[in-house]
């Protein structure tokens, strides 16, 4: 366990501190940490879309739901490549490829092809991050010597509420993954998404969960869900932003030495909210128009906003 760890109540304690108290305190542990003008853009790109068999309820890309999104399959080396080097230019650190697969197996023509479009990336001088789903120990020590940075393998929300949204794979099936890339050597991007239907005690579960793994993750994404028609959590209602700032700042306080990444649904916060989120911790966002299949702010609005707050970006 890591020695860092926190318990639910330590968390519950945290969390339910005065609001601007909160703040205050998460802005101080991140300026101990941090340069609080850090921030490190990250580009995602989905280099297989759709046709998942998995029935994770919140995406759009697995094959047991109805919706608008095109199957597409992976894109080889040749076509990842152009995109890789634009997001350099465009001032993203970290480039991440991520595919709807359940996992990878070793020997497979498919993982070959992202191993090889994996090394000719690593060539650019940018942070690797890939997202393939499930791995084994000899999946991630390839995956390693191609050149990846980081995996990221999301545990999503708490082992408890887990169930209600994912049946085709469990939480430990997550653990093991993260396990083994932990193993390989490979830092660890792992995080979740809030307004599911879960309750705050899930939401400071998972970051019980994340706070024991050892080592820490280097990376935490935190997710606002974007329901998409066709899946079961079409319906959802938006998260409130003073409970996004809120986990953000926990977040931080717990995590301090990992980035805190404003991911998935950043496009439904005002400028407003995405300030409150940089001063209570957070140091990364997501930057491009798409994230995998969901919408991402412009890239120029990004770039407007961060230099109205006066935060620099980590190249």
């Amino acid at each position: 366990m890591s020695p860092s760890s926190f318990s639910l109540a330590d968390l519950r304690s945290i969390y339910e501190t005065s609001f601007f108290e909160l703040i205050r305190r998460s802005h101080d542990v991140h300026q101990a940490s941090w340069s609080t003008h850090d921030v490190q853009l990250c580009t995602l790109l989905s280099i297989k879309t759709g046709g998942c068999s998995e029935d994770c309820a919140y995406c759009t890309q697995s094959a047991r739901y109805k919706t608008e999104l095109d199957i597409e399959p992976l894109m080889k080396c040749e076509e990842v490549l152009p995109r890789a080097h634009q997001a350099k230019e465009n001032g993203a650190a970290r480039f991440c490829m991520g595919t709807a697969w359940r996992g990878v197996k070793s020997g497979d023509a498919k993982f070959q092809e992202v191993l090889k479009t994996v090394r000719e990336v690593s060539k650019l001088g940018m942070e690797v991050c890939v997202t393939l789903g499930l791995l084994g120990d000899e999946e991630a020590r390839q995956l390693k010597e191609a050149g990846v940075t980081a995996y990221n393998h999301n545990i999503d929300t708490s082992p408890e509420y887990y169930p209600n949204i994912i049946s085709t794979r469990t939480f430990q099936d997550r653990l093991d993954t993260i396990g083994a890339v932990q193993r390989a050597g490979m830092s660890v991007c792992c995080g979740g998404i809030i307004g599911m239907g879960e309750s705050i005690t899930d939401r400071l579960r998972m970051l019980e969960v994340l706070s024991q793994l050892d080592p820490l993750p280097e990376s935490v994404p935190i997710n606002c869900l974007v329901p998409m028609p066709g899946t079961p959590l079409a319906d959802q209602p938006p998260v409130d932003i003073f409970e996004f700032v809120r986990l953000i700042a926990t977040t931080r306080i717990v995590l301090p030495k990992a980035r805190v990444r404003l991911s998935a649904g950043r496009d439904q916060l005002t400028r407003e909210g995405q300030a409150l989120c940089f001063f209570a911790g957070a140091n990364s966002i997501h930057y491009g128009e798409k994230l995998l299949t969901a919408g991402n702010p412009e890239s120029d609005r990004d770039r407007e906003l961060l230099e109205e707050l006066g935060l620099l970006t980590k190249n």
